[in-house]
């Protein structure tokens, strides 16, 4: 199925009070934060979406698929599942290799497994991370960077779910912006818990959570996608000085400049 879009519509916070916004509309191919304190209720968010909910969950929204309400068979299916979920913490319990575990995961899609795919997802789940992952490594061995990494490259390439859903990907030491753009470049409709700014405004609208009601949605400026890439830059900068300290390496100088806030200035 061809996923155009989605769409939010309101239902109740926490304490029961109606959601006061207009139904939210989010695209194929966009990004959208997920922003708020912790235990706003950005999971329940989330979970709403992931069970395509009708008003029947603890939030009462509704999710619309195309300006459709989605059949039985959409909401329940195992097999072909519209979205697809990548939570905080990733430990692999099946002592495989790499490259076979992406085998079978290729054929439990229904694809056809090719040297060439497996590579790719390698290749690129490599530009993800920056501990290098080999087709004979073993899953149980990798750690969570590498995992989340893996992963990342596995929904782009492998996973045939339309809409992803991302908790704090922040949190597993990666090249965060990449593993987004990788994800968007192949069409996906990707929504994302995070506390990163650089995250949140890199995004094409955020959502703003407050005591499990969504209080506030926000386009992105093009300022705002300025400062995320500006702030982007400084992590990259900071994640090739670690790659130079693992590898031994004497670090000499830091080039960083950045020009103070204006309430830092007296």
């Amino acid at each position: 199925m061809d996923i155009k879009k989605i769409t939010i519509f309101s239902g109740v916070n926490k304490f029961g009070k109606k959601e006061n916004f207009e139904p939210i509309d989010i695209k194929k191919g966009e990004i959208v934060a997920i922003v708020g304190p912790t235990g706003a209720g950005k999971s329940q968010l989330l979970y709403d979406i992931e069970k395509l909910a009708q008003g029947d969950t603890k939030s009462k929204r509704k999710i619309l698929i195309n300006d459709e309400k989605p059949s039985r068979e959409q909401r329940l299916s195992l097999e072909n599942r519209l979205i697809a979920s990548l939570a905080q913490t990733m430990n692999f319990l099946t002592d495989l290799p790499v490259k076979e575990f992406l085998e079978l995961h290729i054929k439990a899609r229904g694809k056809k497994s090719s040297p060439g795919l497996i590579k790719e997802v390698i290749e690129e789940a490599n530009q993800i991370t920056g501990e290098p992952i080999s087709p004979d490594m073993n899953l149980l061995n990798l750690s969570g960077g590498q995992s989340r990494a893996l992963m990342v490259s596995d929904l782009a390439n492998i996973s045939i779910s339309p809409i992803v859903l991302i908790d704090e990907i922040e949190n597993a030491g990666i090249h965060k912006e990449k593993a987004i753009e990788v994800l968007v470049e192949e069409g996906k409709i990707v929504l994302i818990v995070t506390h990163d700014p650089s995250l949140a405004l890199a995004a094409n609208k955020r959502l703003v959570i407050k005591n499990g009601g969504i209080v506030k949605v926000l386009e992105t400026t093009i300022r705002e996608k300025g400062i995320a890439h500006y702030l982007n830059w400084i992590e990259g900068y900071n994640m090739e000085i670690r790659d130079e300290i693992r590898k031994g390496q004497e670090v000499k100088e830091v080039a960083l400049f950045c020009e103070p806030r204006k309430k830092d200035i007296k």
